[in-house]
């Protein structure tokens, strides 16, 4: 076996927000808006920098804690709904990425903290769901979201592949936290909208990926590398 081969991975898991689609500085907006209509004394960069690549549950968690404001009743509904909306007005995939996961001869997945029908719906918006086959996991199926293992470790699973064998495609630090909990190989992608504060990854270096890119036409060579 060539030392080529030996890199190549068994399965792709692609994270969606900040990923497949261009949606963060959609949702990390929408989020930042209805936190502060509630009272939180919090702004975009914070948000970003806190609660990118994170479930709403962990992130309403966070605000009891550390601002000691519980959100009322039907809150996460509405910004979900409120993200939606935006979402079917302005949501694009990343630039390439279709031709890119098409040009794969691989198994892939999606492993996301988003809801499952934020998840579809980002997706099916942005033409890319028939891409994964069906194979499309949500935080929702597992115990513990990001930055724990629990969802990578599940949709390896479900895909029949070995933790690590698999390589994680990842935008934010809880996402590379999880994959490399999970004991697999991660690069971080920094092409979204909301990576200009950041354009080299450092951040994601940091937590573990093992190399950025920033361009989907860069990705066989980022596979194999």
């Amino acid at each position: 076996m060539s030392g080529n081969e030996q890199t190549i991975p068994s399965l792709v898991i692609f994270d969606c927000d900040g990923v497949l689609v261009d949606s963060e500085p959609l949702s990390l907006a929408c989020l930042t808006a209805g936190l502060n209509r509630i009272g939180v004394d919090i702004d975009l960069d914070t948000v970003r920098n806190r609660f990118a690549g994170t479930s709403m549950v962990s992130i309403m968690g966070h605000i009891e804690r550390d601002y000691g404001i519980t959100a009322p009743a039907g809150f996460v509904d509405e910004v979900k709904a409120e993200t939606l909306a935006t979402f079917d007005r302005e949501l694009q995939a990343m630039r390439g990425v279709a031709e890119a996961v098409q040009a794969l001869d691989l198994p892939v997945c999606v492993a996301s903290s988003s809801d499952p029908v934020r998840l579809r719906h980002s997706l099916t918006l942005t033409g890319l769901l028939p891409l994964f086959s069906g194979n499309v996991f949500s935080s929702a199926q597992v115990a513990r979201g990001k930055p724990f293992p629990d969802l990578f470790l599940f949709a390896a699973a479900q895909m029949g592949a070995e933790p690590a064998s698999c390589l994680v495609i990842e935008d934010s630090v809880p996402g590379v936290t999880a994959a490399v909990a999970a004991g697999m190989r991660v690069v971080g992608f920094t092409g979204g909208g909301h990576w200009g504060h950041d354009p080299a990854g450092a951040d994601l270096s940091r937590a573990g990926a093992a190399s950025i890119f920033s361009d989907y036409s860069n990705l066989s060579k980022i596979i194999t590398s």
